[in-house]
């Protein structure tokens, strides 16, 4: 009975402020999606990150006849130089940082490229203009600079290049727009707690008079506000769900539909699995903002 009292206080005070309602339910719907959006592109950066660190290596490139670098004024390396790069990867110093060693000459090189680009190309490039490389695979792609203090430098190598460098900038660029995701949604909970507040303010003011019979009939305080904080989880909950639909829906057609038969370059996809577990989040996200601004906004005007 005290129970089924409290509930129906609070869907009065729901139905007395349904406008403010709406704007709490909406406030907190869109919060909350900016909240889940911003985790999802954490978690895709760190899968496309996980996926090129695994797969990214360092190119060791040998000098060619026509290198222009200091270390490679006697023209082409030698066979020498080319096996010693080979033994100092193999060698105990570099045990621990080299996973992985292939070595491509330039007859390789050329025949790969003439089966990915065509035969036409045969006429522009030659063998020689290519160069002998290594490609090193290494056990953690943070110690790449390893690599590059070990050869820069070396006669007959003309250079080295760390190709998950190549990437640092689109990660750059989804981190930057997570965190102007982030700060969207803090701006937007910022703006659901106030309203949430005020939303409660209202519906204690207009049921100023029941709650003065509360009081003078002995009622404790926690009693007169639970019905409060529940009007302001109601709404934020709603807030919360409409939120987490709308994740399932970006996953599930802006994710698997469109973006995974477009960006080929991309394997590794945040998938619905990786939803259900955002989503939880923000529902506790809405609710614990919601009861907490609630509960503030009721016991400070009991006190007024």
């Amino acid at each position: 009975m005290r129970m089924q009292l409290i509930l129906g206080e609070a869907l009065t005070g729901l139905r007395r402020n349904a406008s403010m309602v709406i704007s709490v339910v909406l406030v907190t719907f869109v919060s909350l999606t900016f909240v889940g959006a911003a985790m999802l592109m954490q978690m895709q950066i760190g899968k496309m990150r996980d996926y090129w660190s695994d797969r990214a290596q360092v190119s060791i490139l040998m000098c060619r006849a026509d290198s222009t670098a200091t270390t490679c004024a006697d023209g082409a390396a030698t066979q020498e130089q080319i096996d010693a790069v080979s033994q100092r990867l193999s060698s105990p110093a570099l045990g621990g940082v080299v996973r992985d060693v292939r070595f491509e000459s330039s007859d390789e090189a050329y025949q790969n490229l003439l089966k990915l680009y065509g035969d036409e190309y045969k006429d522009y490039v030659t063998p020689a203009q290519l160069g002998d490389t290594y490609f090193v695979g290494l056990v953690d792609p943070e110690k790449a600079d390893v690599i590059t203090e070990a050869f820069n430098g070396a006669k007959g190598v003309e250079g080295v290049k760390n190709q998950l460098q190549y990437l640092e900038p689109l990660f750059s660029a989804l981190t930057i727009a997570t965190y102007i995701a982030v700060g969207i949604a803090g701006l937007m909970l910022i703006a659901a707690v106030l309203l949430i507040a005020t939303t409660i303010r209202l519906s204690a003011y207009a049921r100023r008079r029941e709650v003065g019979i509360m009081r003078l009939v002995g009622a404790s305080n926690r009693f007169i506000q639970t019905p409060f904080i529940l009007e302001g989880v109601f709404a934020a909950f709603i807030g919360s769900v409409m939120s987490g639909a709308a994740i399932l829906v970006g996953v599930h057609f802006g994710v698997d539909q469109y973006l995974k038969g477009r960006v080929t370059f991309i394997t590794d996809w945040v998938d619905l699995g990786d939803a259900a577990i955002v989503i939880p989040i923000i529902i506790i996200i809405g609710l614990v903002l919601a009861a907490l601004s609630a509960g503030f906004a009721i016991r400070r005007w009991l006190r007024a």
